[in-house]
């Protein structure tokens, strides 16, 4: 299986405002995420890309354009990896709706947490897990399994990805991070996940790429190695 990118989107117009955006339309980056947007050519020179998935809305695709122009490739759009349906919450002041009982539901216990009028964090981890496992196994049948692709989508998605991938019951992704413009890594293999990296802000991710299989006492991509990884060759 191959390894995925999870880049949340560039800062937005929104991000900051204090009010709940959601798929508000048209809210696009501010000057902090275009710059974030541009850097991104650069944050990923060293890493061959088989592919581009993103979430429909503006903030995504604008995040993408300066790469995909650079590397030539057309994002697939994935509804799947829209950002949450936050219902009648859309549009709201977040300090108004910390005082709403549901508030406190999706603090303490998101998998119960369905917003009124939209849809339940549950559903939204099903639908994102299931989509990043689809394109996954169609990437790794096109280019192999060291294959590296790449997916824009949003802060809570991308949480509710990777809990899953850290066998975290959804309960806990509330303690994951995932700020605008970073990047997380996972790798899957037939036994399991492995996560690489988490909110990552570095400027060479080339870390990532799987290396070229050895010959002789390999261990399997899908084990984890006993006492702990050595590290690649060359590293120090």
């Amino acid at each position: 299986m191959g390894t995925v990118i999870l880049l949340r989107h560039g800062r937005s117009t929104a991000n900051g405002s204090g009010v709940l955006a959601g798929r508000t339309p048209e809210v696009g980056l501010d000057d902090t995420g275009r710059a974030q947007a541009a850097a991104l050519t650069e944050r990923l020179a060293g890493v061959p890309l088989a592919g581009l998935v993103a979430s429909p809305l503006l903030r995504c695709e604008q995040t993408l354009a300066p790469l995909a122009g650079d590397r030539a490739l057309a994002p697939i759009v994935d509804d799947r990896l829209a950002e949450v349906d936050y219902g009648d919450w859309t549009g709201r002041a977040l300090a108004e709706l910390t005082k709403e009982a549901l508030w406190r539901v999706v603090q303490a216990h998101p998998s119960a947490a369905v917003f009124p009028g939209g849809e339940g964090l549950a559903d939204v981890q099903a639908r994102a897990v299931a989509a990043v496992r689809e394109h996954d196994a169609r990437i790794t049948a096109e280019h192999g399994e060291r294959a590296v692709w790449l997916l824009c989508s949003h802060g809570d998605v991308i949480k509710a990805v990777l809990a899953d991938a850290l066998g975290q019951h959804l309960d806990s992704f509330q303690r994951i991070v995932v700020d605008p413009g970073s990047m997380s890594v996972v790798r899957y293999t037939e036994l399991r996940p492995f996560v690489l990296r988490m909110n990552d802000h570095s400027t060479d991710l080339t870390g990532i790429v799987p290396p070229e299989p050895e010959r002789d006492g390999q261990v399997a991509a899908s084990d984890a190695e006993v006492g702990g990884s050595t590290g690649r060759k060359g590293e120090t």
